[in-house]
């Protein structure tokens, strides 16, 4: 071989590129193929496009040209109201009670109003007999039911107590528990095996409670669908117009329901009787709890504050707090007859009277009247 040609490949080997280090198949980065890579959730931006509301129909605005994107330059957007191809429609919340218990309320009053076809005294005092019977008369004898399993339930309660009582001893004596230990051990079981005896006879004691969560909202609800009918204020167009009935639908001393009793007899018969109601309650417990007393309290404070609240209100809402009242006494004093209680199957209990209401009477009598 001449010089020349070693030369030659001599400059021709220093010429050649190095070549790029090979790694392991598997740092080196595959590439996938057209065919091979998934399809993308979002689109690239060269291909993405808003929908535009265009004479009622979507349609795909163009994407900007590669003279506008070279410049920078970007195309003024169409107003907010043509970006969204659906209009939102807000719904106008609905109005006051519209769909509410005191609409239906309302419906009970007119309904019983033109199916009696008696004035508006007789329907309300009407409704409120025909829901006070039908609704809360059956709720109180279940009230009653689950008392008087409470109350049967007491000395198999004092016998366990007196057990796990020894029992809890014994156990911190060989286990040197402290005082605080072993009472909390006590009242911990105790509270088991109470709540054991409720379920076995079902009788919880927050059952007695559903009497209180039914009467008390429907006695709202209807106290305000009467001041609505009162006020004008009623949610149907035959509720508006039952202003003018209820101002000549009154009798005796308030011939205009709407109007306040200038008088007082209705706001002081609705105190006297809810004190009435009160104290029976008050007189049928003996040996009654401090937690008791407060609440007995209370509601007298609550029945008298009851006196001057009926004074400012139309004299329609006032006759509906005096017959319901009134129910509420009969109810309370039906469910002490042994005989009303034997046909609701209430079981019977050591506090049960054959007489109940001479009995009442004597306590009564002995309370208030023969007090020295």
């Amino acid at each position: 071989m001449s010089p020349r040609g070693a030369t030659g490949s001599k400059d021709a080997g220093s010429a050649r590129q190095p070549e790029a280090p090979s790694f392991p198949s598997k740092h080196r980065s595959r590439v996938p193929a057209s065919g091979d890579r998934p399809p993308s959730l979002i689109p690239p931006p060269a291909t993405r496009f808003a929908l535009v509301k265009k004479n009622g129909k979507a349609d795909a605005r163009e994407p900007p040209s590669q003279a506008d994107a070279a410049t920078g330059r970007r195309k003024q957007a169409p107003p907010l109201a043509l970006q969204c191809p659906f209009r939102l429609q807000v719904t106008p919340p609905p109005s006051r009670g519209k769909a509410s218990p005191v609409r239906s309320a309302e419906e009970v009053l007119l309904g019983a109003h033109s199916a009696s076809g008696l004035p508006w005294w007789g329907s309300i005092l009407l409704t409120t007999v025909a829901l006070r019977g039908a609704v809360t008369l059956p709720l109180a004898a279940y009230q009653h039911c689950i008392l008087a399993k409470v109350e049967n339930l007491q000395p198999e309660i004092k016998n366990i107590a007196s057990h796990l009582n020894q029992e809890v001893a014994v156990r911190a004596n060989q286990l040197g528990w402290s005082r605080k230990v072993a009472r909390l051990t006590y009242l911990k079981n105790m509270r088991r095996l109470v709540s054991e005896l409720y379920v076995r006879d079902n009788c919880h004691p927050f059952k007695a409670t559903v009497l209180v969560w039914i009467q008390l909202p429907m006695w709202v609800f209807m106290s305000v669908a009467l001041r609505n009918f009162s006020t004008g204020a009623a949610h149907s167009e035959a509720g508006r117009s039952v202003q003018e009935q209820l101002a000549s639908g009154g009798v005796l001393w308030f011939p205009d329901l709407t109007a306040l009793d200038s008088t007082w007899i209705l706001p002081v018969s609705v105190g006297v009787i809810n004190l009435l109601i009160v104290e029976i309650f008050a007189l049928q417990k003996i040996g009654i709890s401090r937690f008791q007393t407060y609440i007995t309290y209370f509601v007298r404070a609550v029945s008298v504050l009851m006196i001057p609240i009926a004074a400012t209100v139309p004299s329609s809402i006032v006759l509906y707090w005096l017959c319901s009242s009134f129910m509420g006494l009969s109810q309370n004093l039906l469910l002490r007859s042994p005989g009303f209680r034997q046909l609701c199957r209430i079981p019977l209990t050591k506090s049960d009277s054959e007489t109940p209401y001479k009995d009442l009477l004597t306590a009564f009598n002995a309370k208030f009247i023969s007090r020295k």
